[in-house]
């Protein structure tokens, strides 16, 4: 159980490391503006290696603790598709460490205004990435929704589902929602690993 829950609390710490690096790159790198530009485009510049660390490492968290979701939720509901779709959310983020969005609106300093003239296929491929990784977030949300639906549990029921919709309506405004669950998510599973607590 101990390798359960270092797998869940990897989970736990992966929105936390995500929100404080990306935002405090956010609010201190010269020319990005938090209202125009999306976290992505840190991953450009001379410290663009933040930004792409910070993808890979939140990814690689997120992996883990899918990979701990799954020893705690077998063989009960949402066994096999919550931890699929939150591992797909992890890869995606790694993906995107690896292939960079293209620069845009004046990020760096000293890119054009506006959108790129043309989209890089590094570019394009980190914006399939991105899709991949929200939409199985999404969807990780809905599962998680049914699983405690079916035992009983509205609020968390309610919490799950309200996060995918949210998340699904505005990715920017609910970056921090969507993070907050995922760690919630995780650190609930610690529990239940702790109690030994046998799942429906």
């Amino acid at each position: 159980m101990t390798a359960v829950r270092t797998l869940l609390a990897c989970g736990a710490l992966a929105g936390p490391v995500f929100v404080m690096v990306g935002f405090g790159q956010a609010f201190t790198c010269q020319g990005f503006d938090i209202t125009r530009h999306p976290l992505s485009v840190l991953s450009n510049g001379d410290l663009g290696w933040i930004q792409v660390a910070n993808f890979l490492v939140s990814g690689l968290l997120v992996v883990a603790g899918a990979v701990g979701m799954r020893q705690v939720l077998r063989p009960g509901r949402a066994a096999t598709w919550g931890p699929l779709l939150v591992g797909g959310y992890g890869v995606g983020l790694v993906a995107a460490a690896i292939f960079r969005a293209d620069p845009m609106d004046g990020f760096p300093p000293g890119t054009p205004p506006g959108p790129p003239a043309a989209i890089s296929t590094f570019g394009l491929l980190h914006f399939v990435a991105a899709a991949i990784a929200f939409f199985s977030l999404i969807a990780a949300c809905f599962v998680f929704a049914r699983r405690f639906g079916a035992l009983g549990e509205r609020g968390w029921a309610a919490y799950s589902a309200a996060t995918g919709l949210i998340f699904f309506a505005a990715f920017a405004v609910a970056v921090v929602l969507a993070w907050a669950w995922l760690s919630a998510m995780a650190l609930r599973l610690m529990g239940e690993a702790a109690s030994g607590q046998t799942l429906a």
